[in-house]
């Protein structure tokens, strides 16, 4: 009597499985989708919290209307180097004029900086004019990183910002 053999089933390697690409694939579309998530969180808000949120929120529409009708057109323009290190003494420069390009002298200039990633570490100087229409207040920003820069100028009870966003380097 002859036995009959019986042919074992080869296996499959497991990376050539559907079901482990589709979970493979799963997994890396998950993480990529957190990845641009992660990157449009850093890269969009600057994390700033005003204190009283809701309370400006509820005239918020009527605040930017009167703003509009009060709006004298002025430009206010920041001048920030380009190599900012920590610990070291910045200069940051202000120019404002108005839309016919003449200077503007407010009643006040501050600048305020904010650390998106510690709100105790938020400070404000006030810019001292250099000349018609031109401002200047030395900085030394503390730590390394990303900071946010808002020069303000108050005419009245009027205010009229710019703002921009810093790389703090290393010293």
């Amino acid at each position: 009597m002859e036995l009959a053999t019986v042919d074992k089933p080869r296996l499959m390697p497991a990376w050539k499985s559907p079901w482990v690409i589709f979970w493979i694939a799963l997994v890396i579309a998950v993480l990529g989708v957190n990845g641009v998530m992660v990157y449009l969180a850093i890269a969009t808000n600057p994390g700033l919290v005003v204190q009283d949120y809701y309370e400006r929120g509820q005239h918020y529409e009527r605040t930017l209307l009167s703003k509009k009708a009060h709006d004298p057109g002025w430009v206010l323009r920041t001048d920030l180097p380009k190599d900012i290190r920590a610990g070291k003494p910045t200069d940051i420069r202000l120019q404002l004029v108005d839309n016919a390009g003449r200077p503007v002298t407010p009643d006040r200039v501050r600048l305020f900086v904010y650390r998106p990633a510690d709100a105790a570490r938020d400070f404000s100087v006030p810019m001292t004019e250099v000349g018609l229409g031109r401002y200047a207040a030395e900085v030394s920003f503390p730590l390394v990183g990303v900071w946010d820069t808002l020069a303000a100028a108050r005419n009245g009870e009027d205010e009229y910002q710019v703002g921009q966003r810093v790389e703090v380097g290393r010293p």
